[in-house]
């Protein structure tokens, strides 16, 4: 059988389905039943890999390996979700390990949905990496960490959502998926949505982005009834649906069949959709058995090859006043609406860009005073006292900063990732947000989008995920991330490194 890599080089177009896992152990009859679909997915030759969810949702549920190993063993393409959420660095890389030696080798890098349950109440999420570090690392091992280690084999995926509302939420999202693509992502998988303007716009912006060569995989789900109301009221992160598409999804869940039949068209009709717009395969979700599957590739068939423009007319489920980034592109007899005007970051972001430009920019007075005077403290992870004290009180303050020792705030136009991102997302957006909003009660409006609109009022919105991939080192935690800077401790010392010379070695607290 042709590896993943190799059919998502290949001109046919491809299918995946989405096997999601359960809570329970492989004995147990919900098992039986998971595995009894992944055999028949096995045996059909119209599926060309299954794909396995890893605690969607933020649930814990049964490892995928455990569901994936008969079906790689059977001989199908078997791809891996692999998410941030729940273990660390070191666990992560122990699981790539795993993965590589038991023959795993497609792995979906996601940063994960905020954990929901667990055992004795909601488990504490971890999000040490994201998905744009975690794509990072794995291409390191695809290259070989060093001369010790065998390279692994990798064929790594990622996920896109531009199926946002606000530009400070589109726009970000575009830009992570660069950085994906150039840490290392070989394909790409866009988020269930129902819009197919959106999926136009991705295709467009690939190809005007010079990363047409990376496959982009269209991701449809079989919708139900029950599946519509929980979408629509956002118990799903990330997946809109909208109240006129979930009123036409209750009319026809009404009907004698459920609305099996239209739902069944419905993802027949998307997935012709991403066929029409270039798409190299498409991902089914929300299927329980390989009749629905069958059901759905064999009514895409009976279409006529232009048939997905009508389609694409109609399943066009937007919200008012949703950003375009081609709206002259549009369909012309869709509303329009202008992009509110950015909003200013106020005098704290004005006021800590001047200072840190004057304080920590290599060569100025001020930033070569620091580096002497911490040198020459007792401590020189703390500095000396009076200005410690200073550094923590002032940044509290202004920043609600939790001392992490490894500072990102010049990277997202000054708001801390660690006081005001459930996820710590140091490397861009994760796709969860609602409206502009965090996914997270308590949390408000995500931080990336107030970045963007920061960054575009001052005209450098496009240098937004410059700096990364960041990888925080939490070896500095509790120190002075102003001594960490001066001494080139810190992730911003190490990136400047990586284009000029090696910057001052110095030992880690736990060294």
């Amino acid at each position: 059988m042709p590896t993943l890599q190799e059919q998502l080089r290949s001109p046919r177009f491809l299918v995946g389905v989405e096997l999601v896992s359960i809570r329970g152990s492989m004995s147990e009859q919900t098992a039986v039943r998971v595995r009894g679909l992944a055999n028949e997915l096995v045996a059909s030759p119209q599926v060309d890999w299954i794909s396995i969810t890893d605690n969607a949702g933020g649930n814990p549920q049964l490892h995928p390996q455990a569901l994936g190993k008969p079906i790689l063993y059977a001989g199908k393409e078997v791809v891996i979700h692999l998410t941030c959420k729940d273990l660390n660095r070191n666990a992560l890389e122990s699981a790539a390990w795993q993965l590589d030696s038991e023959g795993f080798h497609n792995v979906l890098a996601m940063t994960g949905d905020y954990p929901v349950g667990g055992s004795g109440g909601r488990a504490k999420p971890v999000f040490d990496l994201d998905s744009v570090s975690l794509i990072a690392m794995l291409d390191r091992m695809n290259r070989g960490f060093d001369e010790k280690h065998l390279r692994t084999s990798f064929c790594i995926g990622a996920v896109v959502n531009n199926y946002k509302l606000a530009e400070g939420e589109v726009v970000p999202q575009y830009l992570k998926l660069r950085k994906k693509i150039e840490c290392g992502a070989h394909y790409i998988i866009n988020q269930v949505g129902f819009d197919a303007e959106k999926a136009r716009e991705l295709k467009q912006h690939m190809d005007r982005a010079g990363s047409g060569a990376t496959p982009l995989v269209g991701n449809v789900f079989v919708l139900t009834a029950r599946a519509a109301r929980l979408f629509a009221a956002g118990r799903i992160a990330g997946i809109v649906l909208t109240p006129e598409l979930l009123d036409l999804c209750e009319r026809h869940g009404r009907s004698a069949d459920q609305g099996k039949a239209f739902f069944r068209e419905f993802a027949a009709k998307q997935l012709a959709i991403f066929r029409g717009l270039g798409y190299r395969g498409a991902y089914l979700g929300g299927v329980h058995d390989l009749a629905t599957v069958e059901r759905v590739l064999e009514i895409e068939r009976t279409f006529a090859p232009g048939d997905w423009t009508a389609f694409a007319r109609e399943i066009r489920f937007s919200r008012p006043g949703e950003f375009f980034l081609y709206p002259e592109e549009r369909d012309p007899d869709r509303p329009r609406r202008a992009s509110p005007p950015a909003r200013r970051g106020g005098f704290m972001f004005a006021f800590s860009k001047w200072t840190h430009a004057l304080t920590f920019t290599p060569g100025r007075p001020l930033q070569r005073l620091g580096a002497w005077v911490v040198s020459h403290a007792k401590d020189t992870f703390q500095g000396p006292r009076p200005l410690r004290e200073i550094e923590r009180a002032s940044k509290v303050v202004m920043f609600r900063c939790k001392d992490c020792g490894d500072c990102s705030l010049p990277d997202i136009a000054f708001l801390c990732p660690e006081s005001q991102c459930a996820k710590n997302q140091r490397n861009g957006p994760c796709g969860g947000t609602r409206a502009g909003m965090c996914e997270v009660d308590g949390y408000g409006e995500c931080i990336w989008l107030r970045a963007y609109e920061r960054r575009k009022h001052d005209g450098t919105e496009a240098g937004l995920l410059e700096h990364a991939p960041v990888v925080q080192n939490q070896a500095l935690r509790g120190t002075s991330s102003w001594a960490n800077n001066w001494l080139g401790r810190d992730h911003a010392a190490r990136r400047a490194a990586a284009g000029g010379a090696e910057p001052p070695r110095h030992p880690t607290p736990d060294t």
